[in-house]
């Protein structure tokens, strides 16, 4: 076996990836002698799912003999698409202290919670990809990054993400198929960048949109020059015009004369429901601060705004910041929770799909599926806690009474990128008391009323929180069901809470 260490993003991360060889196995022919008896009983009926099982980190299931048995374990960068009843992650190639063989990892669930781990697109590096980065003098990575799936019409449409240790040149390549599993057939690149003079951003991370006058669009980007959009061929999948990059619709700010952090990741989706475009972007180190911001637009082709208004194109850090490294009491909190897949139900209800990174140890990567809301003028916001499929029945005022542990999604600039962002910056939970007389901690000034189902703090007649009031898992105490809290204040900030009785 062949093994090659690589760089994750062409930057300093800590995953090991390598190829593997995976073998078939069956069970062995039963003796013909054998003679059955009645009072020899068998039953191959799988044990039941138990959430419980779900842990933070998985020492013992990390080696690849137990790849099959991964499930959400080792998600990192999914995409998520569903067909029938069943939903489809497509995932980067990387583990926890394990050799992968590249390809693009592939899962699937019918509940959201329980996930098994099916095999990868590729059985090795796509050609045309590998092709083109060894043309350019350099050698690709032994991994493929952050696909990207879409179904148009009766094809499935699946966009890679190739790199290498040469800075910026990568690819972004595509590949179709006529069912979610596959056999998939590249069909060419979509989008190329270079280790050259040219100002353009690196050419991974793609995601896809069409738009509601049928066009089709690719928003990709790391790093460099900021997220780009690019129009495509609605027929091929590729660039509308070969070799064309696109122009860029967001970018970061800066302290001084350095860049606040990274940004990467995009995913666009349209709600019909506020007529809008959202672009969702990953900001900082996907090991720690990794967060989620948003803008919105009008149109796919922008300019996509801010919650202030401003276009997320400026030299600023742009807010809303809906998702972003957290500790709840009495666990190790969450990092690196960014670069989302957000996709719906047959049901309309919106999802958010993204890696989680325990504040016990970082390298390991859970796949992290939240529901997500939106607030009554058309910004989303995603729960504090993962998806359990908890049921929804009534919440009246008086289930709200009662003690909360609310986080306040606060953000500290910290410029650069691994070697300057080793803190997450977890935003930490504190008390919060909704009494039954209406007042928020036994303090007059402040207080709470409920319209199902939103809930609005009012702290001394400035500050107005939002939130979407929800039932939902307390995962850290392992409670099947609690109150959950999610919303954003007037300023934009984003508040959680959740009930501890």
């Amino acid at each position: 076996m062949k093994l090659t260490q690589i760089k994750y993003k062409a930057l300093a991360a800590a995953f090991v990836l390598a190829s593997v060889v995976t073998a078939s196995c069956s069970k062995d022919a039963p003796n013909e002698d054998t003679v059955a008896t009645d009072d020899v009983v068998t039953d191959d009926t799988p044990p039941a799912f138990d959430i419980n099982s779900i842990t933070d980190t998985y020492y013992d299931m990390a080696p690849v003999a137990n790849i099959y048995q991964w499930g959400y374990r080792n998600v990192h960068d999914p995409s998520i698409i569903k067909n029938g009843n069943t939903y489809y992650c497509y995932s980067t190639d990387v583990a926890f202290g394990a050799e992968v063989q590249p390809g693009i990892q592939v899962r699937t669930s019918t509940d959201l919670i329980q996930w098994n781990f099916l095999g990868w697109v590729f059985p090795e590096l796509p050609a045309m990809g590998k092709a083109f980065i060894q043309s350019k003098g350099g050698a690709p990575f032994n991994a493929l990054w952050a696909p990207y799936v879409t179904k148009v019409g009766s094809e499935y449409r699946l966009y890679y993400s190739l790199s290498s240790p040469t800075p910026r040149l990568s690819v972004i390549g595509l590949a179709t198929a006529t069912t979610p599993l596959g056999p998939w057939t590249e069909k060419g690149l979509v989008v190329t960048s270079l280790a050259d003079a040219s100002i353009q951003t690196n050419a991974i991370d793609p995601t896809v949109i069409v738009d509601q006058s049928g066009k089709h669009w690719m928003y990709y980007g790391s790093a460099w020059d900021g997220i780009y959009m690019l129009q495509l061929n609605p027929s091929t999948g590729l660039a509308m015009s070969s070799g064309d990059k696109g122009i860029r619709v967001a970018q970061r700010g800066s302290t001084g004369n350095s860049i606040n952090g990274n940004i990467e990741g995009p995913e666009i989706v349209y709600n019909a429901q506020f007529n809008k475009y959202y672009l969702f972007i990953a900001y900082d180190w996907l090991q720690t601060k990794y967060n989620v911001r948003v803008g919105r637009s009008d149109s796919a082709e922008g300019p996509f705004l801010d919650y202030a208004g401003n276009d997320i194109n400026n030299d600023l850090d742009d807010s809303p910041m809906i998702l972003a490294p957290y500790k709840f009491n009495g666990h190790s909190g969450w990092q690196g929770v960014s670069h989302c897949s957000v996709f719906k139900d047959d049901a309309s209800q919106y999802y958010m799909a993204h890696q989680g990174r325990p504040g016990e140890n970082s390298f390991f990567m859970d796949l992290h599926v939240r529901p997500v809301y939106w607030t009554e003028d058309g910004w989303p916001i995603v729960s504090p806690e993962r998806y359990a499929g908890v049921a929804q029945t009534a919440i009246a005022s008086a289930d709200l009474v009662g003690n909360y542990e609310q986080i306040i999604l606060g953000y500290q600039v910290v410029p650069g990128y691994s070697a300057e962002q080793t803190d997450p910056n977890f935003q930490t939970s504190v008390s919060l008391k909704l009494d039954a007389g209406g007042t928020i901690n036994g303090d007059a000034n402040n207080t709470w009323s409920y319209t199902a189902p939103w809930l609005t703090l009012t702290w001394g007649g400035t500050w107005v929180d939002k939130l979407h009031v929800e039932r939902g898992r307390d995962w850290e105490n392992k409670i099947e069901s609690t109150i959950l809290l999610s919303g954003l204040n007037n300023a934009g900030t984003a508040i959680w809470g959740k009930k501890v009785q």
